[in-house]
C-alpha cells in the first residue's frame, strides 16, 4: 500500500519533472529567436563588448565578492525560506558548455537556497554573464548573476541573514557562496560566487558569507574552458579574458 507521505513525494517529483520540461521547451524556443537575431547581427557586421568595473592592481587590494551599488528596479519579491523545504536539491549550472553538477543546501541555508531556486525557476540566470574572476593565490573565485553583466546589484532586492558561513573563514574548492555588500548582514542578492580553488575571505562586522553548497561535478572542465584563460589584461581581479555565460540552471 503507498502510503500518503509517499503519494505527495511522487506528486512533487513528478512537477518538478514538468517544470524542468517546460523550462527546456521555452529556452529551445527562446534560443531559436535569439539564433535569428544573432544572424542579423552578423549580417550587419555588429559587434558586442562587455563593459567592467576598473580592477585592482594589486593582488592585496583584491575584494571580497560585493555586488556594486546601482541597478535596475527590482524583477521580484524575494521568496519565503520554506521554499527551499528543509532539503537538498541537485541539479546543473551549464557555463560556457561546461555543465557543472550542483548541490544546494536547503537545510543549512534556507533564506539564501529559496531565492536561488526561485530564480533558477523563472529563469533569471539563463543569458547573465559571470562579470569577476580573480586569479591571486588563494583567492580563486568565479562571480556570477548579476542584473546588468557589470556587477551591479538590485537594492530593492536584497535579503539576509548571513547563512552558513565557514568559522574559520576558509572556502574550500567547489563552495558556492553568495555576494553581498561589506558590512551588511541583509544585503545578498541575485549574485553568487563559485570557488574554483580553497580560499581565504576574511570575516567583516557581518561575518562571512553564506554557502549555499558546492559542485560536485565538472569543475575541472570549468578550470579549462574558462578559468584558465585567465582575466581581460591578466590582471588578477577583474572581467574573464573570453565573456562567460551561464546557460542554464536547473534545480530539482
Amino acid at each position: 500500500m503507498v502510503t500518503k507521505q509517499e503519494q505527495e513525494r511522487r506528486v512533487r517529483d513528478y512537477r518538478a519533472r514538468q517544470a524542468v520540461h517546460e523550462r527546456r521547451q521555452r529556452r529551445q524556443r527562446r534560443d531559436s529567436l535569439i539564433g535569428a537575431a544573432l544572424a542579423l547581427v552578423v549580417l550587419a557586421g555588429g559587434t558586442a563588448l562587455i563593459a567592467t568595473r576598473p580592477a585592482p592592481a594589486d593582488p592585496a587590494d583584491t575584494a571580497a565578492p560585493t555586488p556594486s551599488a546601482t541597478a535596475p528596479a527590482a524583477e521580484s519579491t524575494v521568496p519565503d525560506p520554506s521554499l527551499a523545504e528543509g532539503r537538498t536539491w541537485t541539479g546543473s549550472l551549464t557555463v560556457n558548455g561546461v555543465e557543472l553538477d550542483v548541490e544546494l543546501d536547503g537545510a543549512a541555508a534556507p533564506q539564501a537556497v529559496s531565492a536561488v531556486l526561485a530564480d533558477a525557476q523563472r529563469d533569471y540566470y539563463d543569458g547573465k554573464t559571470c562579470h569577476r574572476l580573480t586569479t591571486s593565490e588563494g583567492f580563486s573565485v568565479l562571480q556570477c548573476g548579476s542584473v546588468d553583466g557589470q556587477g551591479g546589484g538590485d537594492p530593492t532586492y536584497m535579503y539576509g541573514p548571513v547563512e552558513n558561513a565557514p568559522a574559520d573563514d576558509l572556502y574550500v574548492e567547489g563552495t558556492i557562496a553568495m555576494a553581498r555588500q561589506s558590512g551588511n548582514a541583509d544585503s545578498n542578492g541575485h549574485q553568487f560566487f563559485i570557488v574554483y580553488g580553497d580560499t581565504s575571505i576574511p570575516s567583516d562586522s557581518a561575518g562571512g558569507y553564506s554557502v549555499i553548497g558546492r559542485v560536485t561535478g565538472g569543475l575541472d572542465e570549468l578550470q579549462e574552458a574558462v578559468i584558465a584563460k585567465g582575466t581581460a589584461g591578466g590582471v588578477p581581479d577583474g572581467a574573464p579574458a573570453e565573456p562567460v555565460t551561464i546557460e542554464d540552471f536547473v534545480l530539482q
